[in-house]
């Protein structure tokens, strides 16, 4: 009899073991990785609102960038000033000479040379393609072109930098900087100044998407179903536009399944972000401001409007609590008047037009670039007072 029992639980256990086994292969095979633990998520993809996409399509389109290069170019004082911005960054980061193959990543704050490099050249990839655009001057467009063939073709993974960092942090640095380099990506390849284009060959934006892939693939699609703030957020911003590049409605779609399926847990019904509270900074809730604002950028541009309102304009609500936190009435009283206010801010002022939102894009304009390089900045320049995005 005491036989009969081991054996009896040995094949349940091959049995569990099995399940997990065959679960661990089904999902390394699918391609997208929806998980299906996913608290806020079914699982399944929509069916996509968006088959055919709008290029540039990635927060800029080709008459926002006509518009915004006309009126600097005219001489208007205050898109001039933002433009300024773009080239302060231009001006005080050099161009790089080379390429890791490897970028070593930290947790909390902790850096290396690779990924300060990353994020610095992902900004410098936008900002010269949109100096491209506002100038036509060729050689602007072929500093792009170095940088993103540059990392296209040098960039093979990430690296854990010790023990202490956590094993998924690259997965949050690929939402953060690939985006950056999409949205350069997109101006160069599509954009034209007077009916020309940058002359970005069909070799090198074939392996762009390469790159791509392999960022998404390998990363991105890995990023935890279960922490519910910007590391979700950042996730599914990506995917959006590394589906517009791509032109993968699949791809898109479960971009914005994510940032649908998690605005209503990362906003509460009131507005309240509770990582405020969660990660006592005045950053991080932002992070997930700034990846919802974006998303539901690119969806607009795609002529999706229905994350802007989503959750009854669920983001507005949250713009307003960022509002509370900087008049430190929210009990977690970590905004001062000092702290950065991250460029999504200028976005979402475009779409709602709040009081609450403009008072905070006022607080320190025309915005810049993220102090931290986490996601493209700019927006006083390709955002303040244009319609028709």
């Amino acid at each position: 009899m005491k036989n009969k029992k081991i054996s009896s639980m040995l094949i349940a256990i091959g049995m569990v073991a099995g399940s997990i086994f065959l679960y661990q292969c089904k999902k390394s095979s699918n391609p997208e990785n929806v998980a299906s633990d996913n608290p806020a998520s079914s699982g399944k993809l929509s069916t996509s609102a968006v088959t055919t996409f709008v290029h540039p399509g990635v927060l800029n389109t080709q008459a926002s960038l006509d518009l915004i290069g006309g009126q600097v170019n005219g001489g208007d004082a205050t898109r001039t000033a933002s433009y300024q911005k773009v080239l302060d960054y231009i001006n005080s980061h050099s161009y790089p000479t080379s390429f890791p193959s490897t970028v070593v990543v930290g947790s909390n704050g902790a850096t290396t040379p690779s990924k300060d490099q990353i994020r610095k050249d992902a900004e410098l990839a936008y900002a010269t393609a949109l100096r491209w655009a506002k100038t036509g001057t060729a050689s602007y467009a072929q500093q792009t072109i170095a940088i993103l063939n540059g990392w296209s073709y040098n960039f093979q993974g990430y690296g854990l930098k010790d023990s202490s960092t956590n094993p998924n942090q690259p997965d949050l640095e690929a939402s953060w900087t690939t985006p950056s380099f999409v949205a350069a990506a997109e101006i160069i390849r599509y954009y034209k100044v007077n009916g020309v284009g940058s002359g970005w060959s069909a070799a090198d934006i074939n392996q762009f998407s390469s790159f791509l892939n392999l960022v998404k693939n390998n990363y991105i699609n890995n990023t935890p179903t279960t922490y519910n703030n910007n590391w979700d957020a950042s996730a599914g911003y990506a995917k959006m536009a590394i589906g517009v590049f791509l032109n993968s409605a699949t791809v898109f779609q479960n971009g914005e399944d994510m940032i649908k399926n998690y605005l209503p847990i990362v906003i509460q019904s009131d507005g309240t972000l509770p990582e405020l509270c969660d990660r006592q900074d005045c950053v991080h809730y932002q992070y997930t401001l700034t990846a919802l604002a974006y998303a539901a950028q690119i969806a607009e541009i795609q002529g999706d409007n229905s994350i802007w309102t989503a959750n009854s304009s669920r983001i507005s609500a949250g713009y307003d609590f960022m509002r509370k936190a900087y008049n430190q009435s929210t009990g977690c009283n970590y905004c001062t008047v000092n702290s950065p206010v991250f460029p999504g801010t200028e976005v979402a002022y475009n779409q709602y037009n709040t009081a609450n939102l403009k008072s905070l894009r006022e607080i320190n304009p025309p915005n810049g670039v993220p102090n931290d390089n986490t996601f493209l900045g700019f927006t006083s320049y390709t955002h303040f007072n244009v319609s028709g995005l």
